[in-house]
């Protein structure tokens, strides 16, 4: 079983597309521009072999090493009811304590250390009083970040109203930095909620990454942004007028400062109240991320 295992790991190695964050994007690789971690990768796969290989590819994870060689790791499954882009894939991050302590909601105990890494100091958030802060860490090109999306949008329908969330594109290099601008653009034109989910389907599905083959060239990333803005309905000035306003610059440098204040290096990651960082991996699964990002939630509004 172990061998069979073994000769899985390395095919799904070769066969999966990873994110490599030195890698760029070509007009057929919707992973690229760059690394979903810092420290490690993720990968998708085409869906007819998704399909096939449905209850094992939610337990592996492709990670980047220092020395920029790749492993493929096991990874505990969820229920298995999966989008045929659902990897259950998210960095580790590192906990910032040794020190297990349990967090109880109803029937459902989650360890910290374990499940979540409690930020020491708790840092400030932007949420108003009485409000508990959630931040998703995310990034267009990564089809686990897609594959999440619905299983997010039904989680926002029934979050308390204690729950202020906020989507933060992450801003690892100038590839992200493209993808992250359209973002803040979309809400800037009123439009997110609208294209939200065509954006990652525009990457994903019909690959199309939505920048040049060349990731630093942000001409290019804005005149394909802007030929998808087009067809989605939004007039050429308007888009452009907002891409470049300095409303959009002010959330990219917000965003920037987030993703280093709690040193982000794998999507999708959830921030809670500034003080818990929890991911698919940590949480083992990914309706069970939005479980435990709920309790803990919950969690700081009692206190």
């Amino acid at each position: 079983m172990r061998a069979g295992r073994l000769v899985l790991c390395l095919g799904l190695a070769i066969v999966l597309a990873a994110c490599g964050r030195h890698e760029s994007a070509g007009r057929n690789s919707p992973t690229a521009p760059a690394a979903a971690m810092r420290s490690g990768t993720t990968h998708g796969a085409g869906q007819k072999q998704a399909a096939e290989q449905a209850s094992d590819l939610p337990s592996k994870i492709t990670r980047m090493n220092e020395d920029g060689s790749e492993t493929v790791e096991d990874v505990p499954s969820d229920s298995g009811a999966h989008n045929p882009l659902l990897a259950a894939v998210a960095s580790t991050v590192a906990a910032s304590t040794t020190q297990a302590s349990a967090a109880t909601s109803g029937t459902t105990q989650w360890q910290e250390g374990v499940n979540y890494t409690r930020l020491v100091p708790a840092q400030p958030t932007a949420a108003p009083a009485g409000q508990v802060e959630v931040l998703e860490f995310f990034w267009y090109a990564c089809p686990h970040c897609a594959a999440l999306e619905p299983m997010v949008e039904s989680w926002k329908k029934t979050m308390p109203a204690y729950v202020s969330f906020s989507p933060v594109p992450v801003m690892w290099s100038e590839g992200h930095r493209s993808l992250a601008r359209l973002y803040y653009t979309l809400q800037s034109l009123g439009k997110l909620d609208q294209l939200h989910g065509e954006v990652f389907k525009e990457i994903q599905e019909h690959n199309d990454p939505l920048i040049g083959a060349d990731p630093a060239n942000t001409a290019e990333a804005e005149r394909l942004q802007t030929a998808f803005a087009v067809k989605s309905g939004i007039s050429e000035a308007d888009f452009k007028k907002a891409y470049h306003s300095m409303s959009v610059d002010m959330a990219l440098q917000r965003a920037d400062q987030l993703v280093q204040r709690y040193r982000i290096d794998g999507v999708p990651t959830f921030v809670v109240n500034g003080k818990y960082i929890a991911d698919v991996r940590s949480a083992d699964g990914a309706d069970r991320l939005l479980s435990l990002v709920s309790d803990l939630a919950a969690q700081e509004h009692k206190h």
